[in-house]
Parts: C-alpha cells; sequence; structure tokens
C-alpha cells in the first residue's frame, strides 16, 4: 500500500552504489524489450551457462560486443554454438552513459558489453563480484518484467552486511567507485509481478560494461 500512495525515491545503497526507480518510461521498456527478443535468438543466442566447477546457472544469457563465460571473454560463443557474438550497438553504450551520469553524477564511456539474463519464476544468481573486465568503470543494470530482491553487499565476502534491494521493471540500478567490486546477486524473482502491458513472462536482466580488453 504504501508503494502505491508514495512514489519511490532514489536511494543510495552504498558509496558509489545508487537506484534509480522508474528510470525507463514504459514505452523505452517496451523498445528495449523487443531488442532483447531479437538478440535472442539464434545463432549466439539465448543460452544456458556451465560453470567449470560442473553447476548450471538458473538463469539463461545473451551477450553482445563480448561473450562471457566462466570466467573470461571472447568473440565468439565459445561454451555454446561458436557463432560470433552479436554487435554492441552504438544506442545502448548512450544509454549506459546517461545512466551513469544521472547515478553518480560523472561521465563514463567506452560501454562495449551487454550481459542480458532471462530468469524464470524459479531462477537465481548466487553472490558474485563482476571482476573479468580490465577496467572500473560503473556497472550499469536496468531491470525488465517481473520484480526481483537484488542483493547487494560488501567487496570483501559473499556474505553480511548486506542490502536488499527491489528492483521492479524499469529500474535502473549503477554501482561503481568503492562498490565497483562488490558481491551481488538474485535470490528471488516475484511471478506475476511484471507490468501486464509489457508482454513479458519473467525478468530479464540488461547489465552494460566497459571491457577495458
Amino acid at each position: 500500500m504504501d508503494a502505491e500512495l508514495f512514489p519511490r525515491a532514489r536511494a543510495p545503497i552504498a558509496p558509489g552504489a545508487v537506484h534509480i526507480p522508474d528510470w525507463l518510461a514504459p514505452e523505452r521498456q517496451r523498445e528495449l524489450l523487443d531488442a532483447c527478443r531479437e538478440w535472442a535468438r539464434p545463432p549466439a543466442g539465448l543460452r544456458t551457462v556451465h560453470t567449470p566447477g560442473g553447476g548450471t546457472m538458473t538463469a539463461r544469457q545473451v551477450c553482445l560486443g563480448w561473450h562471457w563465460y566462466p570466467y573470461a571473454y571472447a568473440r565468439t560463443v565459445a561454451d555454446g554454438d561458436g557463432a560470433p557474438v552479436k554487435p554492441f550497438p552504438h544506442w545502448l553504450g548512450e544509454l549506459a552513459s546517461r545512466a551513469v551520469r544521472d547515478a553518480l553524477d560523472v561521465d563514463a564511456s567506452g560501454y562495449d558489453i551487454a550481459l542480458i539474463n532471462f530468469y524464470d519464476g524459479d531462477a537465481r544468481m548466487g553472490m558474485h563480484r563482476d571482476s573479468d573486465e580490465k577496467t572500473d568503470a560503473p556497472v550499469v543494470s536496468l531491470s525488465l518484467g517481473d520484480t526481483c530482491v537484488f542483493r547487494f553487499g560488501n567487496t570483501e565476502t559473499r556474505t553480511r552486511p548486506y542490502t536488499d534491494v527491489e528492483l521492479r521493471s524499469g529500474d535502473l540500478f549503477v554501482f561503481g567507485g568503492p562498490s565497483r567490486l562488490a558481491y551481488h546477486g538474485v535470490p528471488r524473482v516475484h511471478p506475476g509481478t511484471a507490468p501486464p502491458e509489457l508482454g513479458l513472462t519473467g525478468r530479464l536482466n540488461i547489465t552494460l560494461r566497459v571491457s577495458g580488453l
């Protein structure tokens, strides 16, 4: 009820980490969803990620610009169909730069990676750090579809202290500076919470990074 009565406010979560609710307008969300659906088509489309230890990520993934696989980058889908990775569009880099300016009031450019994760109702993401890049440029995270619990932790351990943030469709989360290597994950997705007009069952997370490669 409180969420309906009072607009959600921009919130600093940690030094260098900011949550901005409703950053993407509904029409922009639909445009981004349409683009994600095209990117998810083969070749180099949506895939299941397997870790070196034999584990399987429950969120499925497609990459743009550089292909990420545990724990490196390549120009082809090295752990999948071997196809060249899809190009990273210029407009997506401009969107990332604008997100960093709005969240942290700093200039950032050179974005050349998108990791797009699709979560169904049972998918999770364990606590991890985005540490395979050769740069400390802020990470930009955009949410579409179902609401999730986003757990944002510290730079030393996967355990407490951490803060749980509710990310809804259209929300922006940016982390850089002293929080750039903070552990984070998604312990829970709330099925059926996507805006009906979006036409998405599940959650899409678009993570934008600078490779430094």
